[in-house]
C-alpha cells in the first residue's frame, strides 16, 4: 500500500475513533453554538447598546446596528472555535498513548510521516466540519439580523475559516504531543478557550487595550486569524454607514473600535500583511510538529539499538 492510501486510511481511521466518542463529538460542537446563544441572550444588547451611544443622536437603521453587531459576535466565536475545537479533537492522538494503541502502531511497519500526517489530516477534518456548521448557522443569524456582506466578503470568510482552523491544528497537535492523559487535554482546551480569545482579541477589541498590551498582541500570530474574520464579516458595514449618511471619520472610528481596522506600534495593518502573518504561522507551526516527531523518531531508534547492543 502506498504512503498516500495509508495516511489516508489512518486519517479515516482517527475521524472514525473520534465520532465514536458521542461526549467529545457534543462538546466540540455544541460549544461555540452555546456561546452564540449566550451571546444572543445576554451580550448583544448590551453591544447594541453601546453602539447606539457612540453614534449620538444620528439615525441609523436598526437593522444595520443589529446585524454589524450579529456579525461581530460571529467573528469572535469562529476566531476561538477554529482553534479551542481542535485541542478537543486532538484527544485521539491522547487516548492512543494512553490506551497503548500508539506503542502498538509504532511497531508496525507505518513510517513516521504516515502518522503524524493522519493526527493532523484527521484533526483538521474534523475541525472544519464543525467549523462550518458554526459558520452556517452564523450566517443563516446575520441573515436575519440585517445582512450586508457580498459575495467576495462570504468567500473570503470561508477561506479565513479554513486558515483559522489549520492554526488552531497545528498549535493543538504541538501542544497534544506532550499531554498524556485526557484530563490534561481537558484542563489545556479549557485554558486555552478563555486565555486565547482575549489575547487574539475575540472576546475584547484590542483597541480597548493599553498601548503595550496592545502591543504585547499584536506580536501574536492569532491576532491576525481575528483580525481576517472581521475584516470580512464587518467590513462590509463600512460603506453601508456611509450610504447611511454617516461622516468619513465616524465610519472609521466605528470600524476601528472593534478591530475591523487594527493598528501596530501605531502603523495600520494592511489586508496582505495578515495572511502574510497567517500562512508563515500556519508553515511554522506544522514544521515545528513534524520536527517534534522526527527528534522522537531518532531518539526511540538511538534506545531500540542501545538496548539490542546491550
Amino acid at each position: 500500500m502506498s504512503n498516500a492510501r495509508t495516511t489516508a486510511a489512518f486519517t479515516a481511521r482517527n475521524i472514525k475513533v473520534f465520532f465514536k466518542d458521542k461526549g467529545a463529538v457534543l462538546s466540540a460542537l455544541m460549544a461555540p453554538l452555546v456561546i452564540l446563544l449566550l451571546y444572543i441572550l445576554f451580550l448583544h444588547g448590551v453591544l447594541e447598546s453601546s453602539f447606539v451611544q457612540n453614534m449620538g443622536d444620528f439615525p441609523l437603521d436598526k437593522k444595520l446596528i443589529d446585524g454589524y453587531v450579529a456579525s461581530y459576535e460571529v467573528s469572535s466565536i469562529l476566531a476561538t472555535c477554529c482553534v479551542t475545537v481542535a485541542f478537543v479533537v486532538n484527544m485521539t492522538m491522547v487516548d492512543d498513548k494512553i490506551t497503548g494503541v500508539r506503542a502498538d502502531i509504532d511497531v508496525a511497519p507505518v513510517k513516521r510521516g504516515v502518522l503524524v500526517l493522519g493526527y493532523f489530516f484527521a484533526t483538521a477534518i474534523v475541525t472544519l466540519a464543525i467549523a462550518f456548521i458554526t459558520l452556517a448557522v452564523g450566517f443563516t443569524y446575520i441573515g436575519i439580523m440585517g445582512w450586508q456582506m457580498s459575495a467576495g466578503d462570504c468567500f473570503l470568510a470561508v477561506a479565513d475559516v479554513v486558515l483559522t482552523v489549520l492554526f488552531g491544528t497545528a498549535l493543538s497537535s504541538i501542544i497534544a504531543s506532550f499531554i498524556k492523559s485526557r484530563g490534561a487535554v481537558m484542563a489545556t482546551s479549557t485554558i486555552m478557550s478563555t486565555v486565547y480569545g482575549f489575547i487574539s482579541g475575540a472576546y475584547y477589541p484590542i483597541s480597548q487595550f493599553a498601548s503595550g498590551i496592545t502591543n504585547f498582541v499584536m506580536c501574536l500570530p492569532g491576532t491576525y486569524f481575528t483580525g481576517l474574520l472581521r475584516v470580512h464579516f464587518m467590513g462590509g458595514y463600512g460603506e453601508a454607514f456611509t450610504n447611511a449618511g454617516l461622516p468619513d471619520g465616524a465610519v472609521d472610528g466605528i470600524l476601528e473600535s472593534l478591530d475591523v481596522k487594527l493598528f501596530a506600534f501605531g502603523n495600520a495593518v494592511p489586508e496582505w500583511a495578515m495572511y502574510l502573518v497567517a500562512g508563515v504561522s500556519i508553515a511554522l507551526l506544522a514544521g515545528v510538529f513534524v520536527l517534534i516527531n522526527a527528534v522522537r523518531r531518532k531518539h526511540k531508534n538511538r534506545v531500540k539499538r542501545s538496548a539490542v547492543a546491550e
